[in-house]
């Protein structure tokens, strides 16, 4: 089973899925989807398109390079079976995968480390020019009617029990 690669998205295109687009000069472009599709058929640019695995990559988003990417690679080259080497493989397989996992999660702490600090200087700068916005606790005591008014309930005894029974 040869699982494919979008040419526009870069996602996988299974066996079955997708549209295949073969161009006068015999290139085959697949896609995933009718989305990828009809952006290239409007020409559209993957590295100009936000949701694009290129996008992504060529602002910073994703990880661009690294050695586990390499066993990603399509190689056209028949192996002859060999039952160890597929058990071997496939055992390498789970590995590079929670390697490339621990490392995409790397990347993205690195992205992230600064955003937490912009936030709290943006929140207080916002702070600071609504800050007549926020009245402080004695000016509420001295003008009730920035407050909420105190609403009386009369419960009867019945209701009570009620309330009572449901608490325990």
């Amino acid at each position: 089973m040869r699982l494919e690669k979008c040419w526009f998205c870069s996602s996988t295109v299974y066996p079955g899925h997708g549209i295949q687009f073969v161009r006068n000069d015999a290139k085959i472009f697949r896609f995933c989807r009718s989305k990828c599709h009809k952006n290239f058929k409007m020409k559209r640019n993957p590295r100009k398109v936000k949701w694009t695995k290129a996008y992504r990559r060529l602002h910073g988003k994703d990880m661009t390079q690294d050695s586990t990417f390499e066993f990603e690679r399509k190689r056209n080259r028949p192996e002859r079976y060999d039952r160890n080497l597929a058990e071997n493989t496939l055992k390498a397989i789970k590995k590079i995968d929670k390697i490339r996992v621990a490392r995409e999660e790397r990347h993205h702490k690195q992205r992230m480390k600064g955003k937490k600090t912009k936030e709290q200087r943006e929140a207080a700068v916002e702070l600071e020019q609504g800050i007549h916005l926020v009245k402080a606790p004695s000016v509420l005591a001295q003008d009730q009617s920035l407050t909420l008014p105190k609403v009386k309930v009369k419960v009867t005894q019945a209701q009570a029990e009620e309330n009572h029974a449901m608490e325990e």
